[in-house]
């Protein structure tokens, strides 16, 4: 079951941000939440960069959100190769199968935007070997797709896919397919694929596979999967991920990013009002070790917006006002 706000409230989730609670007399609009398209946060500029908050709790900087879409498909392609390359390098055989999951949004569903999507991400068999480094043999990267569709589109178009890159249809992938890869990535795939997608999985013994953006939310794989298949798409460690968001306040908006960055911690930044207005920078809100829910972030987001509501800090301005008046202490009854 997943978890909400009201039996597990954000604060167990991560450290409590050092932002006063709300006044009483703010009160957040109805939850409702928008997730803007790839395009709304990723403008040709440079990457800005996140200011660091008092709250965090880990020190170093934290990861620039991708500032375009060639930014988000450079950092999801390093992170991928950097995770595969340690396993494609053993010789032994692994006693678990290595599974990584990559994440980024896109502005439309359609095959021709996955296959353009995938091409960018994968192409030459994202520079991996089979022994790890540069100097062995091209590593064999089976690309599954979704449905005979997404495929045909993307062997009609023109990519640099790679000679050593293979691809095959979900629903009737081929045992020799799995049996001459060396890893496997399941590309988009549906809800209702997520049995097909296990049996593959479990066909590939101990090779590597990758989940690239499943077609379902983190929510309904918290709510509606079954103990099985939650199980198993559980069971892929996060290597990439960016979401970007919009929360709605009483009096304004704030646009917030979701990142995690090579299997770091989660980090929720908001757009920083003391940065110059065209620099668009962020600045770290929380970093949780698990992912939230859009309920959760949504809470934190509306936490700050409170925080620095302008009704918010006039009610702030006369309990100060108060207080001096009367030196901060209770009069004694008559």
């Amino acid at each position: 079951m997943a978890l909400s706000f009201l039996n597990t409230p954000p604060s167990k989730l991560a450290p409590k941000p050092s932002f006063p609670p709300p006044s009483r007399q703010f009160a957040p609009p109805q939850r409702q939440r928008s997730l803007l398209h790839l395009s709304l946060l990723l403008r040709e500029q440079q990457p800005p960069r996140p200011v660091r908050s008092s709250s965090s709790t880990q020190a170093g900087a934290a990861p620039s959100p991708p500032s375009s879409r060639e930014e988000a498909v450079s950092q999801a392609r390093s992170c991928l190769a950097a995770a595969l390359r340690k396993p494609l390098g053993k010789q032994r055989k692994q006693q678990r199968q290595p599974r990584f999951r990559a994440e980024i949004p896109v502005v439309d569903d359609s095959p021709g935007s996955l296959a353009r999507l995938a091409s960018d991400v994968f192409s030459s068999g994202l520079g991996l070997s089979r022994k790890g480094g540069g100097g062995g043999a091209p590593a064999r990267l089976l690309l599954v797709w979704p449905s005979s569709e997404e495929m045909g589109v993307a062997l009609r178009e023109p990519h640099d896919w790679g000679e050593s890159t293979a691809h095959a249809q979900l629903d009737a992938v081929a045992p020799d397919a799995l049996s001459s890869c060396d890893a496997a990535v399941f590309l988009a795939p549906g809800r209702s694929q997520v049995e097909k997608m296990k049996a593959a999985a479990d066909a590939l013994d101990t090779k590597p596979v990758v989940m690239f953006n499943p077609a379902w939310s983190f929510d309904d794989e918290e709510e509606g999967f079954a103990g099985g298949a939650r199980g198993f798409v559980g069971s892929f460690s996060v290597v990439y991920s960016f979401t970007g968001l919009e929360v709605r306040g009483l009096l304004s908006k704030k646009k917030g990013v979701l990142l995690r960055f090579g299997g770091e911690s989660w980090v929720l930044m908001v757009e920083d009002d003391a940065a110059a207005p065209a620099s668009e920078q962020f600045k770290v809100v929380s970093r949780l070790k698990r992912r939230p829910t859009i309920g959760e972030v949504e809470t934190m987001l509306y936490n700050v917006m409170a925080a620095n509501s302008p009704v918010t800090k006039s009610a702030r301005f006369l309990r100060g006002l108060v207080s001096n008046v009367t030196g901060g202490r209770k009069e004694k009854k008559q």
